[in-house]
């Protein structure tokens, strides 16, 4: 080990994930994910495919992670989607999603449509609804024990839903004007829906 930093191992565990998950994209921006194979990505890393399976299960749990990977990083920079003014613009944050997307839209798109991944769309809902929480309660990080927060809940599924669907149709709007197209709907949601939500309970 080195000091202060983690054991090799661990760096060579990470350099591994991160030369697969290069590959599958890479190769995802050509084909179908349905049509990538195990030796595909496995050539595309410059690994075995031993190596591979060492990692995952099969190309789909790869691609699995790859989203839920990515999709951390960008929830993360969605500080603004809330609307309070001193956070940043909402519609810059949700240009900045829909980008995201539409950068890997062969990935997502095969993950989010029918045949898709489930665990990928609740981790993205779940994500994005703890993102909501945090700005309307002002803590740093979600915990199991918040109460279920149900306009927070809403919009993170309408956002889903309007990605997917923008996916499908082969992304036929830019991503700014998706943004533009997207905000005041959430917003005119989320602040309806707080101002009908019951009061909380003592």
């Amino acid at each position: 080990m080195t000091q202060g930093g983690p054991p090799a191992s661990d760096r060579r565990v990470r350099r591994t994930h991160a030369a697969l998950r290069g590959a599958l994209i890479r190769l995802v921006e050509d084909r179908e994910l349905s049509q990538i194979s195990v030796a595909d990505v496995a050539e595309g890393a410059g690994v075995s495919r031993s190596t591979f399976y060492d990692h995952y299960r099969d190309v789909h749990e790869l691609a699995e992670a790859a989203c839920t990977g990515m999709i951390d990083e960008l929830v993360g920079v969605m500080t603004a989607l809330g609307g309070d003014p001193e956070t940043g613009d909402p519609i810059e944050s949700l240009q900045t999603f829909f980008t995201a997307l539409g950068e890997h839209a062969s990935l997502y798109r095969s993950l989010l449509g029918p045949q898709g991944s489930a665990r990928v769309i609740d981790h993205i809902r779940r994500r994005m609804a703890a993102a909501g929480l945090m700005r309307s309660t002002g803590k740093s990080a979600a915990t199991p024990d918040d109460p279920h927060n149900v306009p927070a809940a809403f919009v993170a599924g309408a956002l889903v839903g309007v990605a997917t669907d923008w996916l499908q149709r082969g992304c036929a709007h830019t991503p700014s004007e998706m943004a533009r197209l997207t905000w005041p709907i959430l917003s005119d949601c989320h602040f309806d829906a707080h101002a009908a939500a019951p009061p909380p309970r003592p």
